[in-house]
């Protein structure tokens, strides 16, 4: 048997980051501490599954023209299964991000959403 534990992402701030996904998800800090090339790292999520969070010493951004699509080995979203699609969408509306791509269709339903870094991110709730 395998099974994803995490996935590694670079961040502007890994507290901010951490925060959101805690206030929108439920989920908690695992683990936080220095990492390397003299970046930080947060482990956010649950007991057996999170994000790794990585914000290095110098800022890099990202603009809304930044194609992870069009780039090869890019990131293009993280998906995260809830138990209700419809509180969780008030509390990324709460949080400033606006929903986008709804999808009604077996076997779940879903939106999309962006974070203050443009990582999209998919909320479905199957059911």
């Amino acid at each position: 048997m395998s099974r994803l534990e995490h996935v590694n992402i670079t961040v502007s701030d890994t507290h901010k980051t951490a925060q959101m996904l805690n206030a929108i998800f439920g989920w908690h800090v695992r683990w936080e501490g220095a990492s390397i090339d003299n970046g930080y790292s947060m482990h956010v999520g649950e007991e057996d599954t999170y994000l790794a969070l990585y914000a290095g010493p110098n800022e890099q951004k990202v603009t809304e023209d930044d194609a992870s699509y069009g780039t090869r080995g890019g990131l293009n979203h993280l998906g995260v299964v809830v138990d209700d699609l419809d509180a969780v969408e008030e509390r990324v509306k709460a949080y400033g991000f606006e929903p986008h791509f709804h999808a009604d269709y077996e076997p779940g339903r879903r939106f999309y959403f962006y974070d203050h870094d443009r990582i999209e991110i998919e909320v479905v709730e199957y059911g």
